[in-house]
C-alpha cells in the first residue's frame, strides 16, 4: 500500500512551490479535449486585459489636456475634450464589458470540465470509499496505507470554483499590472524629470526620480504586506476545512434524525454541532484580527498614495516648470505606477485565499494518485465460474489480522451461512468477496453475475422506479417487471408509487429499505448472491419468505448464494454453514474457519 505522505503547513511553502502547484492543477484542462476552446478564450481575455491597459493610457493624455485647458480657460479645448471622453469612456466600457463576460465563461467552462474530471477519478476503482475508510481508520487512531483527504464533498464543490475563480481573476491581475507597469513607468520617467541635491560636497542628479521613488515605495510596502499577513494563509486553509467538518455533521444530524429523536441524542448532537462550530469561530476570529492588522497596513498605504505624488512633483509647478494639467498627469501617471507595483499588497488576502485553495486541492490530487497507483494484494481472477480462494487473509486497517490463509470454495447450487461473534470480521470478508477492502491479499475468484445486499442498503433521493433500478437506468425495466419485484419483497403499498419522487431514505422504515434491496435482487435475478444481514430489521414470517424467494432466484440462475445472519432461522435456508471461531487470547490471526456441512 501506499503510504501517506506527511504534507507541509499551507503557510510553510515557498511561492515557487505553491505556483508549482497550481500550475499542475491548471495545465490538464488546457491540455485537454477542450483544450482549443479553453485557449482561445484564454487568449481573449489576456487581449481584453491589454485593451483596459491601452484605454487607460490614452484617458492619461487625456487628462493632461484637459486640464491644461481648464488652466487656461480653453473652451474650446475643454469641449472637444469632453466629447473626446465620451469616446473613450465607451471603448473602455465596451471593453469591460467584453472582458467580464468572456472571463466568467472562462471560468465557468473550466469548473465544469474540472468538476466532472475530479468527479470520474473520485468515483472510479471506488477510490471514494478508500478515501472515507482511510479517513474514519486515521481518525481512530489506526494506521493504515491509504492516503486520505478529509471533505471531498467540499473540494469538489467549493474549492475547484474558488480555484478556477481566483486563478483566472489573480493571474489576469498580475498581468494587467505587469503591462501597466511596462507602459507607464516609461511615462513617469519623463514627466517626473531629474532631481538635484549636494551630498557630500557633491552635486548629485537623479533622473526620472518618481520612478525609483514610487518602486522604493511599494517594495516596501510589499515586505510588510507579506510579512503582516503571512499567518492569513494558514488560517484561511484551516476556515476552510472548519467550515466543511461543521457542515458535515450537521448533514449527518439531518440524514439520521429519526436515529437521534428515539435515542434523545439532542443534548449530544448539540454539543458535537457547537464544538465543531466553536472551531469555526474561534480560527475566524483569529483570522478577523489578522485581517485586521492588514488593512490597517494598506488602507494607510493606499491613503498616503493619493497625496504622495503631489508632495513630489509641487515644488515643480509651484516653479512654473510644469503647467496644471502635468501635475494633474504626473499624479495619474504616480498613482498608476504605484497601482501596478503594489497589487500583491491589494490582493494579499486573496492570494492567501488562493494559496490554501490549491494546497486543499493537490492534496486531494494527491490522495486520488496515491490510490490510482496502488495495486491491490488481494488477485482477483475474472470470468470465473464458482467462488474459491487461496491463501485468503483479512486484516483490520490497523494491521490486527482476522483471518489468515483461508481456502473457502462454493459451486453452484450451494447456499452458505457465515456466522460468528459480533466484530469478528463477518462484514469485512464479504466486502473482499466484493474487492473492495483494500487490507485482504491472497487470491480469490468471483462470478461476475453477483449481486450484494449490505447491512444498510443506500436508496437514492428520487423516482421510487430509479431507487428499485438503482444502479442500472429504470428504462432497462418494464413497469409490470417493477410492480412485480415489489410485489414478491412484500412492497405491494409501493407498486403505485413508481413515479413518486421523494426522499425514500427517510420516507421508508429500516425494514421496508431492507425488502427494497431484496426487491432489487428480484428484479435483476443474479446467479451469485451475498447478503450481509439481509433480514435484520423484518419479522420471521417475512424473512423466511423472502429467503424462500432469493434462493429460488439463485438456483433458477444456476448460481450459489452466501448470507451473514445471527438468527438460527436463516440456517435452514442454507446447507452449508462457516463459522468464524475465536482462537486463543493474543494469536494471530484471532480467527479460525469452521466449516459445516461440506468442506469449505
Amino acid at each position: 500500500m501506499t503510504s501517506q505522505a506527511s504534507l507541509p503547513a499551507p503557510s510553510s511553502r515557498s511561492m515557487l512551490d505553491t505556483l508549482r502547484r497550481i500550475g499542475r492543477l491548471a495545465a490538464p484542462y488546457f491540455r485537454s479535449e477542450e483544450k482549443w476552446r479553453a485557449r482561445a478564450l484564454f487568449l481573449a481575455v489576456i487581449a481584453l486585459n491589454l485593451g483596459t491597459v491601452y484605454v487607460t493610457v490614452l484617458i492619461n493624455d487625456w487628462s493632461r489636456v484637459f486640464y491644461d485647458a481648464l488652466q487656461a480657460k480653453d473652451q474650446q479645448v475643454f469641449w472637444q475634450q469632453l466629447l473626446r471622453f465620451t469616446y473613450l469612456a465607451m471603448g473602455g466600457i465596451l471593453v469591460s464589458v467584453l472582458k467580464y463576460y468572456l472571463t466568467q465563461l472562462l471560468q465557468l467552462r473550466w469548473r465544469a470540465w474540472m468538476t466532472r474530471s475530479y468527479m470520474t477519478r473520485w468515483l472510479a476503482n471506488r477510490t471514494f470509499y478508500r478515501l472515507e475508510l482511510a479517513r474514519y481508520t486515521a481518525a481512530a487512531g489506526a494506521g493504515n496505507g491509504l492516503a486520505s483527504a478529509d471533505n471531498p464533498d467540499q473540494r469538489i464543490q467549493e474549492d475547484m470554483q474558488l480555484f478556477t475563480d481566483y486563478t483566472v481573476t489573480l493571474s489576469m491581475g498580475i498581468l494587467n499590472s505587469v503591462v501597466t507597469l511596462v507602459t507607464f513607468i516609461g511615462i513617469l520617467w519623463s514627466l517626473s524629470g531629474p532631481i538635484s541635491f549636494a551630498l557630500g560636497g557633491h552635486d548629485v542628479t537623479i533622473p526620472g526620480h518618481m520612478v525609483w521613488v514610487a518602486v522604493i515605495y511599494c517594495v516596501v510596502g510589499t515586505t510588510l504586506t507579506h510579512y503582516i499577513g503571512r499567518p492569513l494563509i494558514g488560517l484561511n486553509f484551516n476556515q476552510q476545512r472548519y467550515e466543511a467538518d461543521f457542515r458535515h455533521h450537521l448533514i449527518r444530524v439531518r440524514e439520521n434524525s429519526e436515529a437521534i429523536a428515539l435515542d434523545r441524542g439532542e443534548k449530544v448532537e448539540h454539543g458535537q454541532l457547537d464544538l465543531r462550530f466553536g472551531s469555526v469561530l474561534r480560527n475566524y476570529l483569529s483570522l478577523i484580527k489578522q485581517q485586521k492588522n492588514l488593512v490597517a497596513f494598506t488602507s494607510s498605504f493606499a491613503q498616503l498614495s493619493v497625496v504622495f505624488p503631489f508632495f513630489l512633483a509641487a515644488p515643480r509647478f509651484f516653479s512654473g516648470a510644469i503647467q496644471f494639467g502635468e501635475l494633474m498627469q504626473v499624479s495619474r501617471t504616480f498613482n498608476t505606477v504605484q497601482d501596478a507595483l503594489s497589487w500583491f499588497v491589494d490582493n494579499y488576502d486573496r492570494v492567501a485565499v488562493w494559496r490554501a485553495t490549491a494546497d486543499r486541492l493537490t492534496s486531494f490530487d494527491d490522495a486520488m494518485e496515491a490510490h490510482a497507483k496502488t495495486h491491490d494484494s488481494l488477485a482477483r481472477e475474472p470470468g470465473a465460474s464458482s467462488l474459491h480462494t487461496d491463501d485468503l487473509s483479512v486484516a483490520l486497517p490497523n494491521g490486527t489480522q482476522l483471518l489468515a490463509n483461508a481456502a473457502l470454495s462454493v459451486q453452484a447450487g450451494d447456499s452458505v451461512l457465515l456466522q460468528g461473534p459480533s466484530g469478528s470480521g463477518k462484514s469485512t470478508l464479504f466486502r473482499a468477496f466484493a474487492g473492495i477492502w483494500p487490507f485482504a491479499k491472497g487470491h480469490m475468484s468471483v462470478p461476475d453475475n453477483a449481486m450484494f445486499i449490505p447491512q444498510r442498503p443506500y436508496v437514492p433521493d428520487g423516482t421510487l422506479r430509479d431507487a428499485l433500478a438503482y444502479p442500472s437506468p429504470a428504462s432497462d425495466f418494464s413497469d409490470e417487471a417493477l410492480r412485480k419485484a415489489l410485489d414478491d419483497a412484500l412492497l405491494p403499498q409501493l407498486a403505485s408509487r413508481l413515479d413518486d419522487s421523494d426522499a425514500w431514505s427517510q420516507k421508508l422504515s429500516g425494514g421496508e429499505r431492507q425488502r427494497l434491496a431484496i426487491a432489487r435482487v428480484l428484479l435483476k435475478k443474479p446467479a451469485w448472491l451475498f447478503a450481509d444481514e439481509a433480514t435484520s430489521a423484518l419479522d420471521p414470517e417475512a424473512e423466511s419468505t423472502l429467503y424462500e424467494r432469493l434462493s429460488a432466484t439463485v438456483q433458477q440462475a444456476g448460481g450459489a448464494m452466501v448470507s451473514i445472519a445471527h438468527r438460527a432461522a436463516v440456517g435452514d435456508h442454507h446447507r452449508q454453514r462457516w463459522t468464524l471461531a475465536p482462537q486463543g487470547d493474543g494469536e494471530a490471526p484471532r480467527y479460525r474457519l469452521v466449516t459445516q456441512g461440506a468442506p469449505a
